[in-house]
């Protein structure tokens, strides 16, 4: 049977939707959260230098998890329903 054509199993489009969707609420709570300890670092009382380098690294995290929602929503742009 050379006319034959091998199929793969791929996941129904609504089920890839959810797992998608299920990312980006995941960084979408990881970066709430990161916002709230950054703003919690800010305010430990520790040196001014090492403060605004804790924060820093914080919010370059955000900015990190930020990138990561634009690549997985192609820019803001999914729908997951």
């Amino acid at each position: 049977m050379s006319n034959v054509v091998p199929l793969r199993a791929r996941a129904a489009p609504e089920t890839a939707a959810r797992a998608t969707a299920a990312v980006v609420s995941d960084l979408v709570g990881i970066a709430e959260q990161l916002h709230d300890i950054g703003a919690r670092a800010a305010g430990l009382g520790r040196p001014r230098p090492e403060a605004e380098r804790t924060v820093q690294m914080v919010l370059d995290a955000v900015t990190a998890i930020e990138r990561a929602l634009d690549t997985i929503t192609d820019g803001g742009d999914y729908t997951p329903f």
